[in-house]
């Protein structure tokens, strides 16, 4: 079901990429779930999902995106304003969530969220929310752009490291250019390297570790081999493990 949202805020990283703060009747939803955005053309509905940012508990839904020229729908998406209306679904989905983390003994200590570009999203709205603070002793955030410019919610990240200095970790990854603290190499070459755990200071490892990744199929699928050739298993209902996937287009 498709209800009428409101822009309440537009908040523009660079030329391309943006978040857009929505009020709409959204249902109750857990923190790293997505909507679907939509708008009529033609007589036919365009739509396009995306994760929410924000953690549960408002009245606004906030969702980052980026801008493709050839897209059906980013373009106009960025052009909106406050005060412009846009489709919402009323109903969020999807299962990148923290309840699909075995509890107890398959739990682990340490939780890494890998993310390239918007797919941060999820993760953001997690963070956010007490449950992995209260959960796990280590919060790992790898967050892989081309750009720096493309790094959003810096801001949101540094706030997150003064409120939680002995258990969160942000890996920044850079890959077009130099950026103060950041790795410069994919991120599944900095597991299979052991980069990654170097700058982290922790291992990646079967008893410790639960990995979320989110972003582009590549990266998804590289890094989930790396991981499963340092004897980590992708983690099924049916089956726990420690990795846990989504695609995001």
């Amino acid at each position: 079901m498709w209800v009428t949202g409101e822009v309440i805020e537009r908040k523009d990283w660079n030329d391309k990429l943006f978040s857009l703060k929505i009020k709409a009747d959204v249902e109750p939803y857990i923190a790293g779930q997505f909507i679907k955005l939509s708008q009529i053309r033609d007589d036919k509905r365009i739509a396009r999902a995306y994760s929410i940012v924000n953690p549960p508990g408002n009245d606004f839904v906030e969702v980052l995106a980026v801008a493709v020229e050839e897209g059906q729908l980013s373009p106009d998406l960025q052009s909106l304003n406050p005060g412009d209306k846009i489709e919402v679904t009323a109903k969020a989905t999807g299962f990148m969530t923290l309840d699909e983390i075995p509890h107890g003994e398959l739990q682990g200590q340490h939780l890494w969220l890998l993310a390239t570009g918007t797919a941060v999203g999820p993760f953001i709205a997690m963070l956010l929310t007490d449950e992995p603070w209260q959960r796990f002793n280590k919060v790992v955030l790898v967050y892989g752009v081309r750009l720096a410019a493309d790094l959003a919610y810096l801001d949101t990240i540094k706030q997150l490291s003064l409120k939680y200095p002995e258990q969160f970790i942000f890996v920044p990854i850079v890959t077009r250019e130099d950026f103060a603290g950041a790795l410069t190499c994919r991120i599944p070459e900095a597991i299979t390297s052991g980069l990654l755990e170097q700058k982290v200071g922790i291992a990646l490892s079967e008893e410790d570790s639960q990995v979320m990744i989110c972003g582009n199929p590549g990266m998804i699928s590289d890094a989930q081999n790396a991981l499963l050739e340092l004897g980590l298993t992708k983690n099924l209902r049916r089956t726990p493990g420690q990795i846990t996937v989504e695609k995001y287009w």
